[in-house]
């Protein structure tokens, strides 16, 4: 393994349990435990438990600190209030993705940007780019914090046993607290990247492994399984939850992604909010879709998209962005983006797969959705 790889607070806890573990996005990370499937079905069943210390975050304080962050994201930070996060996009002034985010307010004076990894140090690039001469103060705080979820429908009970009190377990989707939590101060969010319930932790990184251990002490008879990146992908896929760097990047828009509901126009100026604007008047020209194969046939990164009766060398008309085997639904699915003419639910489409045109069907997403 490269020794420049950065390592998480939990790198020894994860050697030791025999993880499999890989480069990823500039860390050694497990990509899995028990295998993929196992730990996808502990999710989906139970609960599960991740390392996602490799996250960034980023806070933003000062007198200019809300209209800032709100400047940069194309959803509307002043809509929720203290306590409250929101999923946005950050883009560019063409209006295409620098990265996905949830932003924490705290107040209007102090909010916290959580970043993908693999976009750290082009992300706080582009924050300190446009950030103003003075009214807001920046600190990356990302190599100095820890961060844990617990996911599953025993989230809560886990979370109860291990010493989380009414306020943590009582949060609501997308609120937050800021306490202590065994023995130090933690940021603990209804907040994940799995389309189940659960809890993300932010804490400092001497004390991760005690939240780690704490809860996989208490989860130990309600069937808790430590989660690697692999299940972590095909559940979020699941859940039509979208990945940096595959069903969005620096070469599409949050309109063309599906996301127009971050995108608040009506709200007022940001980054990119003319772009948007023009290409939503204009009405954008592809899109991305969520398809289950028809064939037999799983669907990866980078697979041409092209007429199902077409043959493997047709000009392609689309790319598939993610795709597996749905451990949950038992059947092979992805997401592509496809021209508007070709996105209606049901059409149907070829994938390129080892130089055969295989058919699939454009339908309906979330592929998966917890009952309650």
């Amino acid at each position: 393994m490269d020794q420049d790889l950065r390592r998480t607070p939990l790198y020894e806890i994860h050697k030791a349990s025999g993880a499999r573990l890989v480069p990823f996005a500039g860390y050694e990370m497990p990509v899995q435990f028990a295998g993929i499937k196992a730990e996808h079905n502990a999710v989906r069943n139970q609960a599960g438990i991740f390392d996602v210390s490799h996250m960034g975050e980023v806070y933003f304080k000062g007198p200019g600190a809300l209209e800032y962050v709100n400047w940069l994201a194309t959803n509307d930070v002043k809509s929720i209030g203290d306590g409250q996060a929101l999923y946005s996009p950050l883009c560019k002034a063409d209006g295409t993705i620098v990265d996905d985010c949830i932003i924490y307010r705290f107040s209007a004076t102090e909010l916290l940007i959580v970043i993908n990894a693999s976009n750290h140090d082009k992300d706080v690039a582009h924050f300190e780019k446009h950030l103003p001469p003075d009214g807001v103060t920046l600190t990356d705080a990302s190599y100095e914090t820890g961060q844990i979820a617990i996911q599953g429908p025993l989230s809560i009970d886990i979370m109860q046993k291990a010493g989380a009190d009414d306020d943590i377990t009582n949060l609501k989707p997308f609120t937050f607290v800021k306490r202590d939590f065994l023995g130090a101060i933690a940021l603990v969010s209804r907040t994940g990247y799995t389309g189940e319930d659960g809890f993300e932790i932010y804490t400092s990184n001497d004390h991760t492994v005690k939240v780690w251990e704490s809860l996989m002490e208490a989860g130990k008879d309600r069937g808790i399984q430590p989660v690697g990146l692999g299940a972590r992908d095909t559940l979020r896929l699941e859940a039509k939850l979208c990945l940096y760097g595959n069903d969005i990047d620096e070469t599409t828009t949050p309109l063309e992604a599906g996301l127009g509901w971050t995108v608040k126009l009506d709200a007022g100026e940001f980054l990119g909010s003319d772009a948007l604007k023009k290409q939503k008047e204009e009405g954008i020209k592809r899109k991305l879709v969520g398809f289950r194969m028809i064939d037999r046939g799983i669907a990866r990164h980078g697979y041409p998209v092209v007429p199902p009766d077409a043959g493997p060398d047709a000009e392609p008309m689309g790319t598939v962005t993610s795709g597996c085997p749905s451990p949950t639904l038992e059947k092979n699915i992805g997401l592509a983006y496809v021209p508007v003419g070709q996105s209606k639910r049901g059409t149907k489409l070829g994938i390129v797969i080892r130089n055969r045109v295989l058919k699939a069907k454009v339908i309906k997403t979330p592929f998966y959705r917890r009952k309650n």
